[in-house]
C-alpha cells in the first residue's frame, strides 16, 4: 500500500488477534498485487498493454471500474483514473522538474475515462492508454479488510488504518480518537476526529509534492488540464459510511482547488480541512 498500515483491535484475546491480522494481511496483500500498477504481469499491467484488443475482466475488476465511472462522471471528469500517464510524466521524487508543455500536452491525449469500453465480461482500454487506481485503490483494500474482519469477528471493534484511510465497521464506545496529521508539522497531530462506526479518507500533498522556483506542485494532478490543481487545500479529512465514498469526495474537494469548502458543505459531510496562506499554515476549517 506504500504506506504505513496497521489494525487496531478493542480485545484481550491474542489468538483472535493474531488471527485477524493474517486475514488483513492476506486480503491486502491480494488487492495490492492484483491492482498495482507497478507490478508487472498482473490483471491491471494486462490492461494496460492490451494495445486496444479487448480482455477479459472478473467481477471484482469491473465493480472497481464501474465505481471509477460514477467518479468520474460526479466530478466531470476531474476524478479520472485513466490518468496514469499524466501520473507518470510528474515525478514526486525530489528531482525539482518539471515536465515540458509538449510532454503535458502529449499525456493528456491519451487520458479519458469515457474513451473506454467495458462490461462486466470485457475491456477495451484504447492503445496508449493505462489505468492508475492509486486514487481509489487503498480506500478498497480498507473497506475489504474491514468487511472481512467484521464478519468473521462481528462483536470485536477494529480499525483498520491504511496510510491514514480508516475504516471502523464494528460500532464502538467510548469511539477511537483519530489524529489528522498538521501538514505544516509532519507526526503531529493538527485536530484529532471521534469515530465510533463509519470511516474517514484523507486526500492532500503533505508528503508528495515538489517545489520548482520557489512554487509548490502538489501530487493531485487535474486531467483535465495536466497539471496539479492550483488553489488546492493542503489536506482534506473526510468521514464517511465507508471508505470508498470518504476517499471519493476528499479527492474531489482537493480537485475543487478554492471552492474546496463550499464543495464539502454542500455534499453535508463532517471533514477537516487544512490550507496554507502566505507562508503559513491557516487552522483547520471543520465542517459538518
Amino acid at each position: 500500500m506504500a504506506s504505513p498500515c496497521e489494525l487496531l483491535f478493542a480485545t484481550q484475546d491474542k489468538k483472535r488477534v493474531a488471527s485477524a491480522m493474517q486475514l488483513a494481511v492476506t486480503e491486502a496483500r491480494r488487492i495490492e498485487s492484483k491492482y498495482s500498477r507497478f507490478l508487472e504481469g498482473n490483471p491491471l499491467w494486462h490492461i494496460n498493454h492490451s494495445q486496444g484488443k479487448p480482455l477479459a475482466i472478473d467481477s471484482e475488476t469491473f465493480s472497481l471500474l464501474d465505481f471509477a465511472r460514477q467518479c468520474y462522471q460526479l466530478s466531470d471528469g476531474k476524478f479520472d483514473v485513466s490518468a496514469g500517464p499524466l501520473m507518470r510524466l510528474w515525478r514526486f521524487d525530489g528531482s525539482h522538474r518539471l515536465p515540458s508543455q509538449a510532454d503535458i500536452e502529449a499525456a493528456c491525449d491519451c487520458v479519458g475515462f469515457n474513451r473506454i469500453a467495458f462490461d462486466e465480461q470485457s475491456i477495451c482500454l484504447p492503445a496508449g492508454m493505462s489505468l492508475d487506481f492509486g486514487g481509489i485503490g487503498k480506500e478498497y483494500a480498507v473497506d475489504r479488510v474491514a468487511s472481512l474482519l467484521a464478519q468473521r469477528w462481528p462483536k470485536v471493534p477494529v480499525l483498520v488504518n491504511f496510510g491514514g484511510d480508516i475504516a471502523c465497521p464494528v460500532s464502538k464506545l467510548p469511539p477511537w480518537q483519530v489524529g489528522i496529521e498538521n501538514p505544516s508539522q509532519l507526526d503531529s497531530a493538527g485536530a484529532l476526529l471521534s469515530i465510533s462506526q463509519g470511516a474517514l479518507a484523507t486526500s492532500g500533498d503533505t508528503r508528495r509534492f515538489v517545489e520548482v522556483a520557489g512554487k509548490r506542485y502538489g501530487h493531485i494532478i487535474d486531467p483535465l488540464t495536466g497539471y496539479p490543481v492550483p488553489g488546492a487545500p493542503r489536506s482534506v479529512t473526510v468521514l464517511g459510511p465507508n471508505c470508498v465514498a470518504a476517499g471519493m469526495l476528499a479527492t474531489m474537494a482537493m480537485l475543487q482547488g478554492d471552492g474546496a469548502e463550499d464543495f464539502l458543505a454542500a455534499q453535508g459531510v463532517e471533514f477537516q480541512l487544512f490550507r496554507q496562506e502566505m507562508g503559513q499554515e491557516q487552522d483547520a476549517n471543520t465542517g459538518h
